[in-house]
């Protein structure tokens, strides 16, 4: 397996991955129970040294439920009967996780309504009472 390029400055060895094949579930006829063509991607996010801790931790909060205890992400394909298609599609979800995970997040800013938008809800707000006010009959005092 080679090594993983996520653009110019990051790199991830070959190292780091670790590849199950195991047998596919789902349609398939007698090919299903010969051949192992789905693929468990493990990857060690924990030791890793080609990313950054905070890289590391909003991937962590992107894979979810996918990195377990030790902090191994486990990533599994089955989508085509052949096993390296699927082991290409096991990287290619991780480099676009790993992506993701680079971005940094824009730090959110509390702000206040203006005086207009204030005024332009409560302008609203009596339009929408009058209109059904109009609707009620006419004497029923509610």
């Amino acid at each position: 397996m080679d090594a993983l390029v996520i653009n110019p400055a990051i790199t991830i060895p070959a190292e780091a991955f670790t590849m199950t094949a195991v047998r596919a579930s789902g349609p398939g006829g007698q090919n299903v129970n010969k051949v192992a063509s789905k693929v468990e991607l493990r990857f060690d996010l924990a030791g890793s040294a080609a990313l950054p801790d905070a890289v590391k931790e909003r991937l962590r909060a992107i894979a979810g439920k996918r990195v377990d205890q030790d902090g191994t992400l486990l990533l599994t394909s089955q989508k085509t009967r052949d096993q390296i298609r699927n082991l290409d599609d096991a990287r290619l979800r991780l480099k676009v996780m790993i992506l993701q995970a680079l971005e940094v997040p824009k730090e959110r800013r509390a702000t206040r309504p203006s005086r207009g938008s204030k005024e332009r809800r409560l302008t609203a707000k009596k339009v929408t009472g009058e209109r059904k006010k109009s609707r009620s009959r006419p004497g029923s005092d509610d």
